[in-house]
């Protein structure tokens, strides 16, 4: 509803030819003798009794006083009054970390966007910074951060890389709201299955919702292979399971030298009994795929050994490893029951000519995102167009969720040198050697992984 400006309201010209909008009440002691045709026409002949003239002043200024009112009612009635269409703040349960209360206002939705991929280009945009963007949770906030993602408590002193915004060309990149979020997961279990870079993610969405609950409603158990975040209040169980292959391979647990591991490309049976019951599966694969230009990969039983095995191409072998996959999800998932999803690949930055630093250390301080499109050789297009011919001929539909390009330009997010390797802080002199130990491939958190749930998030 437009606001009257009262100011500029002008009353109707009223003269004796236009009917009355209101009755005249006379005074008692005013006799009227004349036809109302003369009293007309002595209008105009000569001037109105005082007594008239006062009444239809006082008349006027009582339509008046009645009009403001009618205004100042409509414009404080709640039903009639607009509303606003831009942002509103989400209602959030009472934090339970500083961080979280000092973040409320940035868990805000767009009453008119709701996020359709089919709609919106997520892989098209830019980064934007935003010194307003205050994270939903930090290294100290979120009791269940890995040491390897917790960049400022190993020593990291820049924070630029906490305010940059992921915004699509095409439309509203979609806001994280934690409850909401949490909402989605009542009486499910979530799952994300694969390796560090999807531990990496899961750390992050465990952070941001986790603060919205009550001590006690909330519990962690850690393990090696299997961790499990319940939020008791909502029945609601988000889950990691360590599958770097998805199918199986001699190095699963006991990590072995890239040149000793052996895949077995046929079977994902050692891991996806776990899988199953899952609401919601979320997996990833590629990186540890990328250990040379082939692979030494065998059908049948590892009691063969080197005996049984044989080198293929890395994205031939790729290709039969996530068919053994989807054939199991296609022969065991109910589309109804579960929904699927897939992680695109996480960029490695290694190699610092890619974007136009020839002197660089690898991806060591770095403080700024890449402003130009790249695709840098830490990226391999063929394994991408595996996934994207794998998922296609597919049964169970399968939700890509493609985190690719837009973190392709974050090559100032890394861990580098504050992160652990081998259950240990990197020591000075592993620090003063970048170039060979700048941990290029995970992110610290809170970052980019922050980003990939805001989009997991909006596609739930």
């Amino acid at each position: 509803m437009r606001n009257l400006n009262l100011h500029h309201y002008t009353r109707p010209h009223l003269t004796m030819r236009q009917p009355f909008p209101f009755q005249l009440n006379f005074p008692p002691n005013l006799s009227i003798t004349a036809s109302p045709s003369t009293i007309m026409m002595k209008a105009y002949r000569g001037k109105l009794p005082l007594s008239v003239i006062t009444v239809i002043v006082c008349a006027f200024a009582f339509l008046a006083l009645l009009f403001t009112e009618r205004l100042t009612f409509l414009s404080s009635n709640p039903i009639l009054k607009s509303k606003p269409c831009a942002r509103r703040a989400a209602v959030v349960k009472p934090s339970y970390h500083k961080t979280a209360e000092e973040n409320l206002q940035n868990t805000e939705i767009d009453d008119r966007f709701e996020f359709d991929p089919e709609e919106c280009d997520i892989t098209r945009g830019k980064w934007v910074f935003n010194s307003s963007i205050k994270t939903l949770y930090n290294d100290s906030s979120c009791p269940y951060l890995d040491r390897q993602y917790a960049c400022v408590k190993n020593g990291r002193l820049d924070f630029d890389y906490h305010h940059w915004e992921w915004q699509p060309h095409d439309c509203n990149s979609p806001r994280f709201d934690p409850e909401r979020t949490l909402k989605k997961l009542r009486g499910k279990r979530l799952l994300f299955a694969g390796d560090s870079l999807q531990r990496n993610q899961w750390e992050s969405f465990v952070c941001m919702v986790e603060w919205t609950i009550p001590p006690g409603k909330k519990s962690m158990k850690l393990g090696n292979v299997r961790s499990v975040f319940k939020a008791k209040e909502y029945n609601a169980t988000i889950e990691f399971y360590w599958a770097p292959f998805l199918v199986e391979s001699n190095s699963d647990i006991d990590v072995l030298d890239p040149k000793k591991r052996i895949l077995k490309v046929d079977s994902v049976a050692k891991h996806s009994k776990h899988w199953e019951g899952a609401d919601i599966l979320a997996f990833n694969s590629y990186v540890w795929w990328m250990i040379g230009l082939r692979l030494k990969t065998l059908w049948g039983s590892f009691a063969n050994g080197e005996e049984g095995y044989s080198e293929l191409d890395t994205p031939v072998a790729y290709r039969i490893g996530l068919k053994t996959w989807a054939n199991w999800i296609d022969s065991t998932i109910n589309p109804n029951k579960t929904r699927v999803f897939f992680t695109t690949i996480s960029p490695v930055h290694t190699r610092s000519q890619d974007w136009g630093k020839n002197n660089g250390l690898k991806c060591f301080n770095e403080t700024k995102p890449v402003m130009k499109k790249m695709w840098g050789s830490g990226l391999d297009k063929t394994m991408m167009g595996v996934v994207a011919d794998v998922v296609k001929k597919m049964k169970v539909a399968v939700t890509i969720v493609n985190i690719t390009q837009l973190s392709e330009y974050r090559v100032d997010a890394h861990s580098s040198i504050y992160t652990e390797t081998g259950g240990r802080l990197l020591t000075d002199e592993e620090k003063a050697d970048p170039r060979r130990h700048a941990d290029c491939i995970h992110w610290c958190l809170p970052g980019v992984p922050d980003t990939w749930n805001q989009i997991f998030s909006a596609l739930l």
